[in-house]
């Protein structure tokens, strides 16, 4: 009976395992094909800078609403009620003595109540509430400005994944078609050392490449491994999902652009959403120093009350409305405030080298991006040739090999260089894409789809060739 339990128990347990495998390995092995434009679209939807960025903007926007809220009326109630014990009450005015004999007739209070409400509407206050409001206006700004900036470096950062992924796989692409030829090689040496046509020592020259290049796919699988996954945490999706790059992105190339290196300048100038956002911040702390100066004024408001009073058995206070002008004014402002006011100088004056600093540094990232952009438009000519000229020179020496005029050694070179060739122009054009969407994140006109397109900051839009 035991024996015939465990055997249904182990084959449920069969049933179970057989009846998941399919439904693990469809998991496992999803397959998806991404176009870069998609795969960028992903990434901003996904990204978590991008979702921080938004948190950044919601926050000024408060900030906003909370100096606006500051020109609105002040108004607050209170109240009280109290018991009391028994009071002496005497006075002159009461006909009574110090020992409160002569009070015995007032009547007998054990309770206070009182109510208040106030209401004071502001009028003038040395410009400190405009300049809070205009202050946060343009640190709402310069928030808006960073997320945009922030929007860039997150398809910027997509195109380089993506560019990953593509070389990932071209690689082994290249690799395998390349082990094919090893496996053949080594077949056709095989046969040949049997019929005494090449030596023992070229037949084990030709399956030691054959081991390396083993050892080489292995390597270019490993690395589409991890930019598949790299891929899968940047655009937000499982990390069983086995991404592949469309093969033809790069075919078309990068189109020529007319702009020289100055024109390229003048558009970052113009399109920086960092220098628009240093500029807001600016004016937000020209704002901070108007503030800080606002301590030196008086603060002039119109004020308002109601006042009611209840005393049982004694007397009661009704309708009791005031109305007025409040003015106030510290004093000891003309001489405390000034450090509040140095303070927002000196924010004003570094926000102005920062300023100062981020055009050098737009100026010397322009010509770096603009550099590497033409390096590697030429590297795509010269490898494309250089393919041309590896090709050509394999099929010399594996003539010359097969004629006894070349060594085995010679022909496995030219083997290695024929396809490192290949490697290179596919990498290069892979590369010219990145180091062109590179210049246009620098030049602040990277959008969505990767390339050139309309961008617009503070107060400027401009439209991209």
């Amino acid at each position: 009976m035991k024996l015939n339990s465990t055997y249904r128990r182990l084959w449920s347990l069969a049933v179970g395992v057989l009846l998941t495998l399919p439904y693990l390995g469809s998991q496992a092995q999803e397959k998806r094909t991404l176009s870069l434009k998609e795969a960028i679209s992903l990434s901003i939807q996904n990204s978590k800078e991008l979702k921080l960025s938004q948190t950044k903007i919601d926050a000024a926007m408060s900030s906003v609403k909370e100096a606006k809220n500051a020109q609105l009326p002040e108004a607050s109630v209170s109240g009280s009620y109290m018991r009391i014990n028994e009071p002496n009450i005497y006075g002159p005015l009461l006909g009574g003595s110090s020992s409160g004999s002569g009070g015995s007739s007032f009547p007998k209070i054990n309770s206070v109540s009182y109510a208040l409400a106030n209401v004071s509407i502001p009028v003038f206050a040395g410009f400190m509430i405009q300049s809070q409001k205009e202050s946060a206006r343009y640190l709402a700004e310069a928030a808006r400005l960073d997320a945009v900036k922030d929007r860039e470096a997150v398809i910027q950062n997509t195109v380089n994944a993506y560019s990953n992924l593509y070389k990932a796989q071209q690689a082994v692409a290249l690799v395998k078609e390349n082990l094919r030829q090893q496996e053949q090689r080594v077949t056709d040496f095989t046969n040949l050392e049997k019929n005494g046509l090449v030596a023992r020592n070229d037949l084990l020259k030709v399956q030691l490449q054959q081991s390396n290049v083993d050892v080489s796919l292995l390597e270019a699988e490993s690395n589409l491994k991890i930019a598949s996954i790299t891929m899968d945490l940047l655009l937000g999706l499982p990390e069983s999902t086995e991404l592949e790059a469309v093969a033809d992105t790069y075919d078309q190339g990068v189109a020529a652009n007319s702009k020289g290196v100055a024109e390229w300048e003048q558009v970052a100038m113009t399109n920086r959403t960092d220098a628009a956002a240093l500029q807001a911040r600016e004016k937000a702390a020209n704002a901070g120093v108007k503030a800080a100066k606002g301590n030196y004024y008086p603060s002039v408001a119109i004020t308002g009350g109601y006042v009611a009073l209840d005393i049982p058995k004694a007397f009661g206070v009704t309708n009791a409305v005031n109305a007025g002008v409040g003015v106030k004014y510290n004093v000891a402002s003309l001489w405390k405030n000034s450090a509040k006011v140095d303070d927002a100088k000196i924010q004003l004056a570094q926000v102005r080298v920062n300023e100062e600093m981020l055009q050098d540094n737009i100026h010397i990232s322009i010509n770096k991006a603009y550099q590497d952009y033409l390096v590697n438009q030429k590297k795509i000519d010269m490898y494309q040739k250089a393919i041309d000229q590896a090709e050509e020179n394999y099929k010399i020496v594996k003539n010359k090999q097969e004629n006894n005029l070349a060594t085995t050694t010679d022909l496995l070179e030219a083997d290695v260089a024929n396809v490192q060739a290949k490697l290179n122009y596919a990498f290069a054009k892979a590369d010219a894409m990145v180091a062109y969407s590179k210049l246009l994140e620098t030049a602040g006109v990277l959008n969505e789809t990767g390339s050139e397109g309309t961008t617009t900051t503070g107060t400027t839009t401009t439209t991209g060739k």
